[in-house]
């Protein structure tokens, strides 16, 4: 069996082995250290977030503190230049790198399998033509210029917009990856038979084809993820960042527009940046053990 073949067929070998698939993906996944600490550590984060209330000692926007002071018992951060305490701003700054990462996530991996999977089943088709046309045509789009531009452009700023953009430009590699995936899945037997029984394309694509490759669908919306926290971490950085809400990137801003490493504020700038850091990279590891599930080859015993 090709190693293609092996990387679509997780799910068929778990039905085979008569085990509970959610309980096997679970075993798999847990398997890899590296997968072990991301999971906890983005849990980790996730908690925050949602306790961000009761966490932070102060509001996101409480500026009524004295501005530009260092860490101490009161701030542990210090305050920036509006005398908002900074350790507030990194709790609840969790919030939005999280639900970005969520929203961005699922909106590009739902395009990237909308249009790769229908363009695969359908390949040599006039449909396929054209939605390869479209796929080739967005991935040879300089991404970074179109973000900074339709961003810089628009009226408003917030957290829509900005998971809007950044699933438009980034769909095209996970759909022309999916639709190679489903080519070598549309010509088995339980797609002829769907057929045979009447269900229509639809209905075989996603019900018949898609829980085959869940384990990839998982995967590619871990780096989906991961790509629309940094992703908007750096349009903020930029200044172009949500003006209704606070992020690690806006945190990183105001610092950077303030000179907090002229004025030895260096916690300022290093907790933000350390913290975004850390949940990318943990969630890079999840991606670790997702991939043993996609590639059993991967797996250690």
């Amino acid at each position: 069996m090709s190693s293609t073949q092996n990387a679509v067929l997780p799910e068929e070998q778990v039905a085979a082995a008569g085990t509970d698939p959610v309980d096997r993906w679970y075993r798999v996944v847990w398997s890899s250290k590296k997968a072990r600490v991301g999971v906890v550590v983005v849990a980790i984060y996730v908690l925050v977030a949602l306790l961000a209330p009761v966490i932070a000692p102060y509001g996101p926007t409480d500026g009524s503190f004295t501005p530009l002071t260092g860490p101490s018992a009161q701030h542990l951060l210090g305050t920036n230049v509006a005398g908002v305490d900074v350790f507030s701003q990194v709790i609840y700054g969790s919030r939005v790198s999280l639900l970005v990462g969520l929203l961005g996530g699922l909106l590009a991996t739902a395009i990237a399998l909308l249009i790769g999977m229908v363009s695969g089943y359908a390949e040599g088709t006039v449909v396929d033509d054209v939605l390869t046309f479209l796929t080739n045509t967005a991935l040879v789009i300089p991404v970074l210029p179109l973000i900074i531009t339709l961003v810089a452009y628009s009226d408003t700023r917030g957290i829509p917009l900005i998971v809007g953009v950044i699933a438009f430009t980034s769909w095209a590699g996970a759909a022309r990856s999916k639709r190679a995936q489903i080519i070598t899945l549309r010509n088995r037997d339980f797609v002829t038979a769907a057929k045979f029984s009447g269900d229509g394309t639809f209905r075989i694509i996603f019900s018949e084809i898609l829980p085959n490759m869940t384990s990839l669908v998982a995967a590619a919306f871990v780096g989906a993820a991961t790509g629309a926290i940094g992703a908007e971490a750096g349009l903020a950085v930029l200044g172009l960042g949500s003006s209704d809400s606070v992020s690690w990137g806006t945190i990183l801003y105001q610092a950077d527009a303030a000179g907090a490493i002229s004025q030895g504020l260096f916690v300022w700038v290093f907790v933000p940046g350390l913290v975004l850091a850390i949940l990318i990279t943990s969630m890079a590891f999840i991606n670790f053990g997702i991939d043993l599930l996609s590639n059993p080859h991967l797996r250690e015993d």
